[in-house]
């Protein structure tokens, strides 16, 4: 009775929230961690502020730090234009044609510095599919909170102070593990469609529920994703990849139906079981190596995720009676040319792999000079590896991988000894075979990550 009687004098619809004033939270609030927070990220902030602007760390920087993660990278976000920020900087450079953006570097550590976009894009020159092609409208923190993507990434950092500004409720969604974007979905995912792959890698990486408004309409725009340039698509796919938590990002792309012309591994390959075992295994080895802090190299992942499509391509070839290595050579030729198109491979990518897949019937030639020129070669690490995961897959038996490891590790004696060995199988074709392992003394196991290349 009383609640209907405030009702009833105060009105039933609640008050707009004023999104232009945010809600200030207090270190004791946000529990950030200031010894998380990068040096020259400050340097950065305190030289903006003691020139007269106003500077915040933004984005995943703050995401990560709400959460107790130390950022890999650091973003800041000021009302100082590109050219100011430039100004004070001894290594700055202004980069970008779609948003400019200013990077500062200190020694090899690089910072992005951007000026707080304006709220409206409505006279920003777009395709005919609503993406924003060019937009250096420069505005208010406010309406800048409101152009960024998610809840999460839009709330902005103050080291001095240590206080953390939230336009968005993005507190409440980081407590809720919930990931929101801002704004109308629909209009934000036409205005970038990376936005549509971004929300997946934030869910796996995060182990955030998407809200149910943001991901309604995901399936039905994913072919917007086909308008936008592909080294934007590259980039956000290697980020995917690369996050430590590939798996999950391929399960949620598949869930959103976001999976169709990114990679063949998702159209072709996780429908082949051979395949699908495969493309496991060298993703959960680069998760791992992600988690550990290990490096992890791009040739090395994207030579796995295309390998079928190589190995489809080598045994056509060989069948239509060319001799195995030209074939190999064939092969990888067709898949890179139909692949660097897609996903605007870089050339040291493209080249990396392609030495990966070129030193695989190698491994096949174990008498003589052969093996010891093969250990010569600066790509064998990464070689070995790919053998490792195609042993380990059962696409070919895995004698030949223990015989690598053995040959490698043995002094000269053991290795004239496994010359003398006669092969427990002489087929190393690619036919599936029962992968049998080995137990003792330290072994490689693709299973639990890689060296992928050592590098």
């Amino acid at each position: 009775m009383i609640t209907k009687f405030f009702r009833r004098i105060l009105g039933s619809k609640s008050k707009p929230i004023d999104r232009s004033i945010p809600v200030m939270l207090s270190a004791k609030e946000h529990g950030i961690d200031p010894k998380l927070v990068s040096s020259n990220a400050i340097r950065v902030t305190q030289g903006l502020q003691q020139a007269g602007f106003k500077a915040f760390l933004v984005g995943g920087a703050v995401r990560d730090l709400l959460l107790g993660i130390k950022p890999k990278d650091f973003d800041i976000a000021t009302n100082a234009t590109p050219e100011q920020v430039r100004k004070l900087f001894r290594r700055a450079f202004i980069i970008g044609r779609r948003f400019q953006i200013v990077h500062v570097m200190f020694g090899q550590d690089l910072l992005e510095v951007t000026t707080f976009r304006g709220a409206s894009v409505d006279a920003a020159p777009k395709d005919e599919h609503g993406r924003v092609l060019r937009d250096n409208t420069f505005g208010e923190q406010h309406e800048d909170a409101i152009r960024r993507d998610f809840t999460i990434n839009a709330m902005y950092y103050d080291p001095d102070t240590q206080t953390v500004l939230d336009y968005h409720g993005g507190m409440a969604d980081i407590r809720n593990k919930t990931l929101r974007i801002i704004g109308v979905p629909e209009e934000r995912y036409r205005e970038d469609p990376v936005r549509l792959l971004r929300v997946v890698r934030f869910a796996a990486k995060l182990d955030f529920t998407i809200d149910a408004a943001t991901a309604a309409p995901i399936k039905t725009m994913a072919p917007l994703i086909n308008n936008v340039p592909a080294a934007r698509v590259f980039d956000e796919m290697l980020k995917l990849l690369m996050s430590g938590h590939a798996m999950a990002c391929l399960h949620h792309l598949r869930k959103e139906g976001l999976h169709h012309g990114l990679l063949p591994l998702l159209d072709v390959v996780l429908e082949q079981p051979l395949g699908e075992k495969f493309v496991r295994l060298a993703l959960a080895s680069t998760d791992a190596r992600v988690k550990q802090g290990k490096p992890v190299s791009p040739g090395f992942l994207f030579a796995s995720l295309l390998w079928h499509q190589v190995l489809e391509k080598w045994t056509a070839y060989q069948a239509a009676g060319e001799a195995s290595i030209p074939a190999l050579h064939l092969a990888a030729d067709d898949v890179l040319d139909s692949q660097t198109e897609k996903l605007s491979l870089q050339r040291k990518i493209a080249s990396d792999m392609r030495d990966i897949w070129a030193m695989q019937p190698r491994f096949e030639r174990r008498t003589g000079k052969a093996p010891y020129k093969l250990l010569e070669n600066l790509r064998l690490r990464a070689g070995y590896d790919f053998l490792l995961l195609r042993c380990a897959s059962g696409e070919i038996d895995a004698e030949l991988g223990e015989w690598w490891t053995d040959f490698m590790e043995g002094d000269i004696g053991a290795r004239e000894q496994l010359q003398t060995q006669k092969p427990r199988s002489s087929d190393t074709s690619g036919a599936p075979k029962r992968a049998k392992r080995r137990s003792g003394r330290g072994r490689a196991k693709p299973e639990g990550g890689t060296s992928e290349g050592g590098e």
